[in-house]
């Protein structure tokens, strides 16, 4: 899990502040592509929102190249929805 500015979500009617990006692989072919499953929690650990993304192409290479695959999972998922870690 990892911080992130908070940012604000509207969830059943009440504006919260998302401030952690949690990430959990979900699914990676070991050639191509890879899955994972995100959420962003507010401060007490509440989801606000939750999806899938992929990384595939010149991403996934560049990723598996990477001196630390776990920090660069963040990173690279915090640049595809727009959050900024901290």
């Amino acid at each position: 899990m990892k911080q992130i500015q908070p940012i604000t979500i509207w969830q059943n009617g009440v504006n919260s502040q998302a401030t952690q990006l949690s990430l959990i692989i979900i699914n990676d072919n070991l050639s191509t592509s890879a899955t994972f499953y995100y959420q962003l929690l507010s401060e007490d650990n509440m989801q606000l929102s939750q999806g899938n993304l992929t990384i595939d192409g010149t991403e996934y290479d560049d990723w598996g190249n990477s001196d630390d695959i776990n920090d660069d999972a963040y990173v690279i998922a915090a640049s595809k929805l727009s959050l900024t870690l901290v």
